[in-house]
């Protein structure tokens, strides 16, 4: 799948069955469900489950949380936007899902 049939996607009512855990957080975080998007997110026992609670957390502007959140997953805070931490987190989890 690339980047713009990810985002295409978000103009359905149902998420995409093949979507990884990952990419299910950022399909619900756009779509306006946090809470969907928080429930698998921190269900997500590894780095990258806590890279995105750590995004989930910036996006909602609980910085506090968020940097916790970025030091589990060994990340630094991001100096750009929401947005364009978003498209980076899809470009990246799609590209995992191609390994």
């Amino acid at each position: 799948m690339t980047y713009e049939n990810f985002v295409s996607s978000l103009n359905g009512n149902e998420i995409p069955n093949q979507f990884s855990l990952a990419l299910q957080v950022l399909w619900y975080q756009k779509k306006g469900r946090w809470d969907r998007s928080h429930e698998i997110a921190q269900d997500m026992n590894t780095p990258e489950g806590a890279w995105l609670h750590a995004f989930l957390h910036r996006d909602e502007g609980d910085n506090w949380n968020a940097g916790y959140w970025y030091r589990q997953a060994g990340k630094p805070v991001p100096a750009v936007s929401i947005e364009t931490e978003w498209e980076d987190l899809v470009r990246y989890f799609l590209e995992k899902d191609r390994e």
